[in-house]
């Protein structure tokens, strides 16, 4: 489900942090960053998706697109929620601060980026995501993937990491921890989800461009 917002929040993150996840991404084509969402926003988010969760609302993510399109838990566990604009003050934050990342993409690095997508992601223990690409094979609007940690207190222990594949790159793993973002090219980055030991939750998106 696609979610815009028509302005920019003061919760936005400011121009120095935009500016170091777009170095990173430009350069090495993926970013990782500490506290870019303030601490009761994440508080917010990470209660409404546990809220969801508790009330069976989340649905199986499904892999592939098209007549492909299926239900696959061995290779994707994590249950989801599609955001909308309006469904929550939290949610309307959220979608302001990631429409200012969307025009600051666009100025430094000219992606015509024109949409952000994403929904609530929720690994219970044990579930994973094996190793993909976020665009797909025959659509290619997928452009910029972007990933929200939600989780309080989360240790190296809990496990859960977020596992990159830079091409001609070590891999890399980067643990998810509450308002940590990490950003990536969506059709370069190979990568995968851990299990954890407790819930891991979080939001995933896309910016997209025109088709």
């Amino acid at each position: 489900m696609n979610c815009t917002h028509p302005s920019a929040h003061s919760d936005a993150p400011g121009e120095e942090r935009h500016g170091r996840i777009l170095e990173a991404l430009h350069d090495h084509g993926w970013s990782e960053q500490d506290n870019f969402l303030p601490p009761d926003l994440t508080l917010s988010l990470a209660l409404e998706c546990a809220t969801l969760a508790a009330a069976g609302t989340l649905a199986l993510a499904r892999v592939s697109q098209g007549a492909a399109r299926s239900l696959q838990p061995d290779v994707r566990g994590d249950r989801i929620h599609w955001l909308e604009a309006g469904q929550s003050d939290a949610c309307d934050r959220y979608l302001a601060i990631m429409e200012t990342l969307r025009v600051a993409l666009n100025r430094r690095l000219f992606l015509g980026l024109e949409e952000y997508e994403s929904h609530f992601a929720f690994y219970a223990p044990g579930d994973a995501y094996l190793r993909h690409r976020d665009q797909f094979r025959h659509d290619d609007r997928r452009t910029v993937s972007v990933v929200v940690y939600l989780n309080a207190d989360w240790l190296p222990e809990h496990g859960g990491e977020l596992r990159l594949h830079p091409e001609g790159l070590r891999m890399w793993d980067i643990s998810p921890v509450g308002s940590r973002i990490a950003v990536f090219l969506s059709a370069d980055m190979l990568h995968e989800v851990l299990p954890a030991t407790r819930d891991r939750l979080s939001l995933t998106g896309w910016f997209r461009r025109r088709a």
